[in-house]
């Protein structure tokens, strides 16, 4: 069996250790805050997360573009040059370009590397709802299972993938076009928080709301009550924009009643953060359903 790389983007929102120590090759995503470029490394060697939340709180703006065919090329054409095979699970394409991009620049190279597979997978994933998605195909590889079997278990799963979040701040859907000015008004007035997920076309959808912090979190743990696959036998993650206290509350309610194998928690990277806020809590398992 000829060796394979999976390889994603940072829109994952994995740490640098556990991406690592998976064995998972990651694309830096681009972001700009008050017009000055940066690159969205998982070890925030550009801009540290705490950095970034800073400046989104005192008022700065922030934007994120799509990865560049450029920028496919040269990363996949590393690996194929070792005669490497390539696998990308890509960030959702309900909410970017970019796995779009990936396939352009799997077809160009496949012509050049007709010896080589390329394959792409939309996850229909974001934050580390992707992530997980990437760190259990990463498992199945390491358990010995050939390339076709990982993106077939990606695309077997990825429907499964369930997402729910929360935001702090509503005025930072407000500007990406999710709820009116108005909603945002009154919502913030009333300490209204919503209760979004992704859903099976991979876009972000404002499903239902809480009134005040902590119901917002405990709506989040309902959804998995009601919906998780076998629980006790789960890797669960759990993203946060500059949260970490919320994070761990809700890391704390998933323990004590569902007791899954493992809960990581990482930070919502500057890519997502740009988008949700500071603030944003999130909360990723397989389920029946999304």
């Amino acid at each position: 069996m000829k060796e394979y790389v999976i390889i994603t983007d940072s829109c994952c929102d994995l740490s640098e250790e556990l991406a690592q120590s998976a064995g998972v090759t990651v694309i830096p995503m681009v972001f700009t805050i008050d017009g000055e470029e940066h690159r969205n490394y998982l070890d925030g060697r550009e801009m540290p997360y705490k950095d970034f939340y800073s400046r989104l709180r005192a008022g700065a703006a922030a934007s994120t573009s799509a990865l560049n065919m450029d920028t496919f090329i040269s990363v996949f054409e590393e690996q194929l040059r070792q005669d490497r095979d390539i696998l990308y699970l890509g960030f959702s394409s309900g909410l970017s370009g970019t796995y779009h991009v990936s396939t352009l620049a799997a077809e160009e190279l496949a012509a050049k590397y007709p010896e080589n597979k390329i394959f792409c997978v939309d996850t229909l994933c974001a934050s580390m709802g992707e992530g997980l998605l990437v760190y259990l195909a990463a498992m199945k590889k390491r358990d010995g299972a050939a390339i076709e079997e990982v993106r077939d278990f990606a695309e077997q799963n990825k429907l499964h993938l369930c997402h729910w979040f929360t935001v702090d701040d509503l005025n930072h859907l407000k500007r990406g076009g999710r709820i009116s000015a108005t909603t945002a008004f009154v919502g913030s007035l009333l300490n209204i928080k919503p209760i979004l997920h992704v859903d099976d076309e991979g876009h972000l959808i404002n499903i239902g709301k809480a009134r005040g912090r902590r119901a917002s979190v405990e709506s989040l743990f309902a959804h998995m009550k009601e919906t998780a696959l076998d629980p006790s036998g789960q890797t669960v993650f759990i993203s946060h924009g500059d949260c970490e206290n919320d994070a761990l509350v809700l890391k704390d309610m998933v323990i004590k009643e569902l007791h899954p194998k493992e809960v990581q928690i990482n930070a919502i990277g500057p890519v997502i953060g740009a988008h949700s806020g500071p603030g944003t809590l999130a909360l990723f398992f397989l389920g029946e359903k999304r």
